[in-house]
């Protein structure tokens, strides 16, 4: 499958107070040099424009979370100078809403009980719904599948441009609320996006084909979809993400200064020998007025095309 890109002359951002962005990481481990990239390029961009960057800690699949990794990561965006706004958002707390904003979409008819496997809905062909969706199956040890007809092929990116999908690549119906009762991700992080005001959702490049699932939810709950911008990702070799299943290694406390010197050169930032002589502070007061995503450097190595029947089961 392939994606178009096309990268147009980056416009002059005009900084506005009303901007509200984001970081959201997951509580599998220690913050790596990928994720401080994001966190910094996302921090970078509210603070550039003036805004709030707000935090919120993803840990709705506690098989996947490690002990203690919250605080980890609370611990290390501090020691780095990357504040947040406001009170951390945890959404392992936001079941209730999630639950309602389900509850809402099975009202308008855009949900369904499902029992397929991952190997069932693999093997669906492009743009077919599963038959679940026309049966009445009873909620028991069943997923909730979203089945929709808001097939957007394409998007704008800030960074990247015009973003565009073939349509037969882009799946009907996505999980909401997988088997297990946990929240999928593309249902928690629409309603937590909305419920933020978040204006523009910055993140890395891997998740670009989220992108459609989540606007389709977005014209089901009838609300305008942020602004999009992703960042290139952390490679260790081209096509595979620095992760935290590839062993990425913790970012090291005694170091933050070469952390933040080494993410700045990654986001394209003209850093300078002066430059790595100061503290903390001063690195990213110097950043934050040199922010321009003109500097960004094209990267396309490791943007995730593929678009799944279901993130999860």
């Amino acid at each position: 499958m392939t994606i178009a890109f096309n990268y147009p002359p980056m416009k002059n951002f005009t900084p506005h107070s009303g901007y509200v962005g984001r970081f959201a990481p997951s509580p599998s481990g220690h913050l790596h040099f990928g994720s401080l990239v994001t966190a910094l390029g996302s921090f970078l961009r509210a603070k550039n424009s003036g805004g709030q960057w707000l935090l919120r800690i993803e840990d709705i699949d506690p098989p996947r979370e490690m002990v203690g990794a919250s605080d980890s990561i609370m611990r290390c965006l501090e020691n780095h100078h990357l504040f947040w706004d406001g009170e951390v958002v945890f959404q392992s707390g936001r079941s209730e809403l999630y639950n309602e904003k389900i509850q809402y979409l099975a009202e308008q008819g855009f949900t369904f009980y499902c029992q397929c496997t991952r190997a069932q809905l693999a093997h669906l062909e492009p743009g077919q719904t599963c038959g679940c969706a026309n049966q009445n199956l009873s909620p028991e040890n069943k997923a909730i599948r979203f089945n929709h007809h808001f097939i957007h092929q394409y998007f704008y990116d800030e960074l990247l441009g015009h973003v565009e999908f073939p349509k037969q690549s882009i799946p009907p119906q996505f999980t909401i609320k997988r088997k297990d009762a946990l929240f999928a991700y593309q249902l928690a992080v629409v309603v937590d996006d909305i419920q933020q005001g978040i204006t523009e959702v910055a993140r890395g490049a891997d998740l670009v084909a989220a992108t459609l699932l989540q606007l389709a939810l977005y014209q089901a709950f009838k609300s305008p979809a942020p602004k999009f911008l992703h960042f290139p990702v952390v490679v260790t070799e081209p096509g595979k993400k620095l992760s935290k299943q590839n062993h990425a290694c913790e970012l090291d406390p005694n170091k933050v200064g070469t952390n933040l010197i080494n993410a700045l050169r990654f986001l394209g930032l003209p850093v300078t020998k002066e430059l790595q002589r100061e503290s903390v502070a001063n690195i990213m007061n110097w950043a934050i007025s040199e922010w321009d995503l003109n500097k960004i450097p094209a990267k396309t190595e490791c943007i995730d095309n593929r678009i799944g029947q279901a993130d999860s089961i």
